[in-house]
């Protein structure tokens, strides 16, 4: 497992036997892009071939952003080629059905903003946990004329219901950590100068159990909480489909006109500016 440090926006730190950080480092905005996919995909393939590791947290070093949308400026081509997973999905939503399967415990330790794939994966992972003042989550697609393409319409409405659902993914505004906790989108949000010791104390506590319990517990949990795979699918067929209309086009050209994909103002309030895309 050691030499997966080797890669360059994706690292993966043992912090004990048991217990492993991954941590995302794509500065400056971790956009998620084809590379970045195939570094994720291998450590998550390492990660479910060890047989120690109970506890897995996700987390960024990257100021602002716990991950982010995906590259714009990246060939699509190189996205749509890469091959299929273990699950039969496409590349990107077959690491989060694994990630959810897995036999370890997922944690999202979310800083910074979580905007359509971070939200993905803190919606993948077993638990999130959120700064207070810092998280910010967004389900951004919709406003640029997109379908989100890792399964939000799929797993939302599970945990916090069809309406609220509804108006994360449709209104595609950017949701602070206090209401993500209201809502049920995250399990906690706390305050800044607590969350590191909160997640380091739950997942040193799961880490100290018996792995047959914790990943037999889990799988009995997924049986009566996961969507069926072909749900993830669609949502990815919806995706690719979305990228190639006109009208998504015409938003992400003016979006990155504006400043997109570079940092600054709009990165940073991005559910306001997606707003105004269409106001006259």
């Amino acid at each position: 497992m050691d030499a997966i440090s080797k890669f360059s926006k994706v690292r993966l730190v043992r912090k004990s036997p048991a217990c492993c950080r991954v941590i995302m480092d794509n500065p400056p905005l971790n956009l998620v892009g084809p590379d970045f996919i195939l570094e994720f995909r291998e450590i998550i393939t390492a990660l479910e071939a060890d047989e120690q590791v109970k506890v897995v947290v996700f987390e960024s070093a990257v100021e602002g952003f716990f991950l982010n949308h995906s590259d714009f400026l990246a060939k699509l081509e190189d996205l749509t080629d890469l091959p299929q997973g273990p699950t039969g999905l496409e590349a990107w939503p077959d690491l989060f059905v694994r990630l959810t399967r897995a036999p370890f415990v997922s944690i999202a330790l979310i800083r910074g903003r979580a905007t359509g794939n971070g939200s993905e994966l803190a919606l993948a992972c077993d638990m999130s946990f959120a700064s207070r003042e810092l998280a910010i989550l967004s389900q951004w697609e919709v406003g640029a004329g997109l379908v989100a393409g890792g399964g939000p319409m799929a797993r939302l409405p599970r945990l916090i219901g069809r309406g609220r659902a509804l108006e994360v993914l449709l209104g595609a505004d950017d949701i602070r950590g206090e209401l993500a906790e209201l809502y049920g989108y995250v399990n906690r949000a706390l305050p800044d100068a607590e969350l590191d010791d909160f997640v380091a104390a739950l997942a040193t506590r799961i880490a100290s159990f018996d792995r047959w319990a914790i990943a037999s517990t889990k799988r009995l949990a997924n049986a009566a909480s996961l969507p069926a795979d072909v749900e993830i699918a669609a949502g990815w067929d919806a995706f690719l489909a979305s990228v190639a209309r006109p009208a998504a086009r015409e938003r992400i050209r003016t979006l990155l006109d504006r400043g997109f994909q570079k940092p600054g103002e709009l990165e940073d309030r991005l559910g306001f500016h997606v707003g105004q895309l269409g106001v006259q």
